[in-house]
């Protein structure tokens, strides 16, 4: 496989008198290439897992293939956004796994699911921090060391700066960016093993990856902008697709994304 086959559809089709929906064409909501996810998994599927909990699962692709990959695995996958359930729901099904996964339409805040044999927790990290409070990376590992069983696994995909961005290229990406969203990837790490866990596995998305996500997000969308330029909904497709886009211009290189394959010690 490609990176590029990370864009793959797996969304089912909109309505076809209206825009589609943005990262319409993705397979994972993420810059994560199925080449990657494979080896991921692979190497999650080797600890046995019976137990697995998805964080902030979105569609929860992770989940049903580390599910199916282990056999007599189950899986819970939660998340608040009902529209991403109802499609893991569909593709549970067409794989057979409709009796093994379950999909739960709520916080991942306190959540009492845990603990698990191995927990996926990609770009989702805000689903364990209090909603009333800001992110805060310190509580995203406490929880995940506290949702895990000894001798389990994590997979942690978490953002980091490539290099510590200045003022005016933080003016430049998401309102209100500041040089403190995000740690260094050494930084990080040291995190990490402050919170009782070992980084067995680290790496990186790649400049590919990135690309494959950010443009794949908006594709359809913007395919669609230019046939129907003058729709009623043209104006809001067009501003939520610009909005994506120059934000993405603005981090490219300078955000990064690590996943993390982490064993809890003791």
């Amino acid at each position: 496989m490609t990176d590029t086959d990370a864009t793959t559809t797996r969304r089912t089709a909109e309505p076809v008198d209206g825009p589609p929906a943005l990262a319409s064409g993705l397979t994972f909501h993420g810059p994560l290439s199925e080449e990657r996810a494979d080896a991921m998994i692979s190497r999650l599927a080797a600890a046995s897992p019976g137990t697995v909990l998805d964080i902030g699962c979105g569609w929860g692709e992770l989940l049903l293939s580390l599910v199916a990959a282990v056999p007599g695995a189950t899986g819970v996958g939660i998340d608040i956004n009902g529209d991403d359930l109802a499609l893991g729901r569909q593709l549970a099904a067409e794989r057979g796994l409709s009796g093994r996964v379950e999909y739960v339409e709520e916080s991942g805040y306190r959540t009492s699911r845990g603990p698990a044999d191995a927990v996926l927790c990609l770009g989702s990290g805000q689903a364990l921090c209090d909603p009333e409070g800001g992110y805060d990376l310190g509580t995203v590992l406490r929880e995940l060391r506290r949702l895990v069983r000894p001798g389990g696994r994590v997979l942690l995909g978490e953002g980091f700066w490539e290099r510590v961005p200045t003022e005016d290229e933080l003016a430049r990406m998401w309102p209100g960016a500041r040089a403190d969203d995000h740690p260094t990837l050494d930084v990080l790490v040291d995190l990490v093993i402050e919170a009782g866990f070992r980084p067995a596995w680290i790496e990186t998305a790649s400049r590919e990856e990135w690309e494959a996500f950010e443009s794949g997000y908006r594709h359809a969308a913007e395919l669609w902008l230019a046939a129907h330029p003058e729709h009623p909904l043209a104006a809001e497709t067009r501003a939520k697709v610009d909005r994506q886009r120059g934000q993405w211009l603005g981090y490219r290189g300078l955000l990064g994304i690590a996943y993390l394959t982490l064993v809890p010690v003791g």
